[in-house]
């Protein structure tokens, strides 16, 4: 990771929240990474939650859904996050729902930007309410960007490398 790849946070609206990150890989390579659940699974929870996924089906494209069973050890049970991908255009972006939340699920909307041998990837999540983003930001469900982003870059790395 460069110094520049910083990850920037912010609440734009009283709705949506905005990440960005420039990763140091190819957008065939950043995109096969938000894309495949094997590779999906290795950098999208942050290493310091404690948190395990169970499991990861992930059927990218335009009509297809995911599911991931997450665990962690303040939680009796495992958690589900599901939903559907409302958009997918390979190497630039990927729209979907996150529905476990009932109505007060955001849509998130990743694009890929490729720049030469780097990736900017900004992640918006617009909320149905003012309301369900403040909850979001109290829950603590839009912090661990800086490390989740650190994995990604890692990974990413990696598979340049292989």
């Amino acid at each position: 990771m460069t110094q520049a790849n910083q990850t920037a946070m912010e609440r734009i609206s009283d709705r949506e929240f905005v990440v960005r990150r420039t990763v140091d890989g190819s957008v065939l390579l950043v995109f096969k990474a938000w894309s495949e659940p094997e590779l999906f699974r290795r950098w999208w929870t942050p290493k310091s939650f404690g948190m395990t996924i169970h499991s990861c089906e992930m059927d990218v494209r335009t009509g297809g859904g995911y599911r991931l069973v997450i665990s962690h050890p303040s939680m009796p049970e495992p958690m589900a996050f599901f939903g559907k991908y409302i958009e997918v255009v390979p190497g630039e972006r990927i729209v979907w729902t996150n529905e476990e939340g009932g109505e007060e699920g955001a849509v998130t909307t990743v694009t890929f930007e490729g720049r030469g041998e780097q990736t900017l990837v900004v992640w918006r999540d617009l909320y149905p309410s003012k309301e369900a983003l403040d909850e979001a930001m109290v829950s603590g469900a839009t912090s661990g960007f800086d490390e989740q982003f650190d994995q990604l870059d890692e990974m990413v790395a990696e598979l340049g490398a292989e």
